[in-house]
């Protein structure tokens, strides 16, 4: 049994982590943590939790923290590196669920997030948490960069075919679209009903956040630097879930890229390589740590394969896909807490 604390509990990520931990029988949540609504008790402000936690929301500064074997953040970026280095001081191991530790160099990080980072000298010592590419990384791990949503979509969907060399790597398109629970929690006027509902827009065009997360780990699967990747996010209106259709140019039509996936997806526990031209659908994985992937080759040499990935933003692409790094990092079976099947409808 270890305890475990949540910095920034009321964010969608924040709950939604709560409602895994509560059913995972080797974990004691002892302390979450919210500045908006401190001294407040958590089933006043998340009703679907009453009957499994009886806790008040505490600062994010509570000292409380460094009593517990692990802490989540679950905050905006630019919150955990001010706390991480105190932590690992007190012998606490991290799972930052933000930007924080996931791109290696500082100096892109603070030009795409607009900050100076709080401690670049550790940076380096985190471990990027994506188990299906750095598994035996993580189980050693000390902090953990929790992957981004689209990331966790896009790398996976491409992960078998850049290892094995199976596409031109110069020639990458990613289409992506996230339900509105992907931009948070707080209110903006952009993500207000009557703003989004009957509403379909891509944004952040010019360059996402997201973009050097996924060039840097993509990069480091096969060590070339010559990775070049379009890629373009939009906003649907749905609660949850990450659509990812990724376009890549074969450079050997000969070979079957469905047995190359099927042999490298095959052990692995929470991603899903469906029949060849199958169809995979976000409701498919609502509420799930699952990622469904398809593949759809083209007709001819000239025409590129279509790979469909498909997750739910909050889980596989965030909170899941946190407990998933927690098992590994204390030996737990890896699926502990993460087996309920999805939500229909």
């Amino acid at each position: 049994m270890i305890t475990i604390g949540i910095v920034g509990a009321t964010g969608y990520t924040g709950v939604e982590l709560m409602r895994l931990v509560t059913m995972h029988p080797d974990v004691e949540l002892k302390v979450v943590t919210s500045n908006t609504e401190k001294n407040e008790q958590v089933i006043n402000v998340f009703p679907n939790l009453r009957s499994h936690i009886n806790l008040k929301f505490d600062q994010h500064d509570t000292e409380k923290l460094n009593e517990c074997d692990l802490v989540f953040f679950a905050t905006p970026h630019a919150t955990a590196m001010k706390q991480v280095p105190r932590l690992l001081e007190k012998d606490c191991r991290v799972i930052d669920l933000s930007a924080d530790f996931r791109i290696q160099d500082p100096e892109i990080w603070e030009t795409w997030y607009g900050v100076k980072h709080a401690c670049p000298e550790i940076i380096n010592t985190a471990v990027y948490g994506l188990p299906e590419l750095y598994r035996d990384k993580i189980k050693d791990a000390k902090l953990v960069a929790n992957p981004g949503c689209y990331p966790t979509a896009i790398i996976l969907a491409l992960l078998p075919a850049i290892k094995n060399s199976l596409i031109d790597i110069k020639d990458i398109i990613a289409d992506a679209k996230s339900g509105i629970s992907g931009a948070g929690r707080k209110a903006t006027l952009a993500t207000q009903f009557s703003e989004i509902a009957e509403s379909f827009k891509a944004y952040s065009v010019s360059g996402h956040r997201h973009l050097p997360e996924m060039l840097q780990t993509l990069k480091s699967i096969n060590g070339d630097d010559q990775i070049e990747l379009t890629f373009t996010p939009h906003l649907v209106p749905m609660n949850r879930g990450i659509f990812a259709t990724v376009y890549v140019k074969p450079n050997d039509h000969t070979v079957t890229m469905q047995k190359v996936y099927t042999d490298y997806y095959e052990k692995e526990l929470f991603v899903d390589l469906m029949p060849p031209g199958s169809h995979p659908d976000t409701l498919s994985v609502r509420a799930t740590n699952m990622c469904r992937i398809s593949l759809h080759p083209g007709e001819n040499e000239y025409q590129h394969t279509i790979i469909l990935s498909v997750i739910d933003n909050l889980v596989k692409g965030a909170a899941g896909q946190a407990i998933q790094n927690m098992n590994l990092m204390y030996g737990f079976d890896e699926a502990t807490g993460l087996l309920e099947p999805g939500l229909i409808p």
